[in-house]
C-alpha cells in the first residue's frame, strides 16, 4: 500500500458512518488523507505494519478517529496498543462512538484518548460533529512531527 502518508485513519465498521464522515469532510474542504480501516484486528495490523499492511509507506496518521464497539478486536484493545507504543503514543486519538457508557468513557481516558465524542444520532449533529473534529485536530491542533 504504496503512497503518500495518510492524514486520518478512520476505524468504524458501519458504512452509514464512514460515507457520513467523508463526505462531511469533503464538503468542508478538509482534503486530507484518509483510510478507512473496519475491524480491529485490521487496524493493529496497520498501525504496527504487519501482515498485508507490511509494505505500507512509514509514517503515522496525523488524526486517529475511532470507534469502539468493533469486529475481531475491540477499539479499547486497539486504543490500548495505541498509547503503549513509543512512536503511536502522540497521535490524537478520538474516540467516536455511539457508546454513552459512562465506563467506556472513563476507560477510554484513563487508556489515553485525547477526546471522547458520542455520535448524535441526528444527521445533521452528526455531520456537525465531524467538522468540529476535523477542523480542530488537523488546523488548529499541533502535534509533534517527529517521535519523542
Amino acid at each position: 500500500m504504496k503512497g503518500e502518508a495518510v492524514d486520518i485513519l478512520l476505524i468504524e465498521d458501519n458504512s452509514a458512518d464512514v460515507e457520513l464522515t467523508l463526505r462531511t469532510f469533503k464538503k468542508n474542504n478538509i482534503a486530507n488523507r484518509v483510510v478507512v480501516i473496519r475491524d480491529g484486528e485490521e487496524a493493529l495490523d496497520y498501525l504496527f505494519m504487519r501482515n498485508s499492511f507490511e509494505e505500507r509507506e512509514e509514517g503515522r496518521p496525523k488524526l486517529i478517529l475511532l470507534d469502539l464497539k468493533l469486529p475481531k478486536v475491540s477499539g479499547l484493545e486497539i486504543l490500548k496498543a495505541i498509547k503503549s507504543d513509543e512512536k503511536l503514543r502522540v497521535i490524537p486519538t478520538v474516540v467516536l462512538t455511539s457508546s454513552r457508557e459512562e465506563n467506556d468513557l472513563i476507560e477510554s481516558y484513563n487508556l489515553g484518548a485525547n477526546s471522547y465524542i458520542v455520535k448524535p444520532v441526528d444527521f445533521n449533529g452528526f455531520q456537525e460533529a465531524v467538522k468540529n473534529l476535523g477542523l480542530y485536530w488537523l488546523l488548529l491542533n499541533r502535534a509533534p512531527e517527529r517521535d519523542i
